[in-house]
């Protein structure tokens, strides 16, 4: 049996809950809520494991804070056992129009201090990724607060839609392989 490790970039605590930049979060929880799983508070982050298709998925949600997410990611692949081939890291992309997905094999960390941390830590920048569009849709000057901002009413309207995507895709890219899940999933 496979394993995977799905990892959810976003800050803890209540004031992050609904932000775009929480938007790794809303993902594997969404996950753990369709297959009835709970989380559970781990070392560096809180852990849900799922079955699907006969492949386990180990869904994190770092508690280190976004900038610090890399030991949480290298200690539960360490701990499980997981090739980083078998990581899907879920982040907020501005360079992404609202609710697109684009699932990639590595890539630069764009600016974003997660996946900075993730790749000074792993000390590679091949790795899974799906980057999920959150738009740049802010005035000059206001990047923090849209990023740590809540979703508009507009967006809301479809979001649930889009986390459904999201969710479908890393299933098949634990059963049918990150190459087809990218053909797949890339432009829908």
């Amino acid at each position: 049996m496979s394993k995977f490790l799905i990892v959810g970039l976003g800050n803890i605590g209540d004031e992050y809950a609904e932000t775009r930049h929480n938007i790794g979060f809303k993902i594997v929880d969404t996950l753990a809520k369709e297959a009835e799983v709970k989380f559970t508070s781990g070392r560096y982050a809180d852990v849900a494991e799922l079955k699907h298709k006969g492949k386990t998925l180990i869904l994190i949600k770092p508690t280190t804070y976004m900038n610090l997410s890399g030991k949480a990611v290298n200690y539960w692949l360490q701990s499980e056992k997981i090739e980083t081939d078998n990581m899907m890291v879920l982040v907020d992309e501005l360079a992404l129009p609202f609710g697109k997905i684009r699932i990639g094999p590595k890539g630069s960390d764009g600016g974003h201090n997660g996946l900075k941390n993730i790749q000074e830590i792993l000390n590679t920048p091949n790795y899974p990724r799906m980057r999920f569009g959150i738009s740049n849709e802010f005035n000059k000057g206001s990047q923090v607060n849209y990023v740590l901002g809540k979703w508009n009413e507009e967006e809301l309207k479809t979001l649930s839609d889009r986390i459904k995507v999201a969710t479908d895709a890393i299933k098949a890219f634990s059963f049918i392989g990150l190459q087809r899940c990218m053909n797949e999933y890339n432009n829908k």
